[in-house]
């Protein structure tokens, strides 16, 4: 059983990081800008699912043995940052597409955000090493320790995703707002391109975490 002490320190320090800007909170913003609330809602969704299979894998040992291969970081970071430059060059050349409202019914574009979602989260080598790094300092190894692994990763997952809801939401309303003004629009689009570009050069850049 995880110590009471040690739960509630863990969660405090969770939410916190959860609420802390970082690359997943840019990602479902910038898809939200470019693509609407619906899209940012399936994106949001879609890299809950990402987490949640680091957390399964950190349990069963596989992200470890990912780390611990500078071969299988490289291959693995490598294709999570081609996806998201690739992603980002998309939103840029549809940047003058004429979107309707409201767009929250837009099942192609829920979709799209969750499989996109889905994918960058999953193939996110520094999202394995957060979860090696942090969880295990709250884990009780006298206890079943992948159930434990399991369950605060899995609530980690919940907190972050509840976060980037809260982010949708308030990026819908600056972009529902920017719809009307077609050339702010635009702009905001290729500005949510540009960050996608740029999470995928700076995942790219990232180093695999001393062993």
């Amino acid at each position: 059983m995880i110590d009471p002490a040690s739960f509630l320190l863990f969660l405090s320090a969770a939410l916190v990081i959860a609420a802390t800007p970082g690359p997943g909170i840019m990602f479902v913003a910038a898809r939200t800008l470019a693509g609407g609330r619906a899209e940012g809602l399936g994106c949001t969704l879609g890299t809950g699912i990402g987490g949640l299979v680091h957390a399964a894998a950190g349990a069963a040992g596989v992200s470890a043995l990912v780390l611990a291969s500078a071969e299988a970081f490289t291959a693995l970071k490598l294709a999570g940052a081609l996806y998201l430059v690739w992603t980002g060059i998309r939103i840029w050349r549809e940047a003058g597409t004429v979107v309707r409202l409201p767009d929250a019914g837009l099942t192609p574009r829920r979709r799209s955000g969750f499989r996109d979602g889905i994918v960058v989260e999953a193939l996110n080598p520094k999202t394995a090493a957060f979860f090696l790094a942090f969880i295990p300092q709250f884990v009780d190894p006298a206890g079943a320790v992948a159930l434990q692994f399991v369950l605060l990763g899995t609530i980690s997952v919940v907190l972050n995703t509840a976060v980037d809801a809260l982010v949708v939401l308030w990026a819908a309303r600056i972009r529902d707002g920017a719809a009307r003004r077609p050339r702010l629009l635009r702009r905001l689009r290729k500005a949510s391109a540009g960050a996608m570009v740029g999470l995928g050069l700076a995942l790219a850049a990232a180093r695999r975490p001393a062993t």
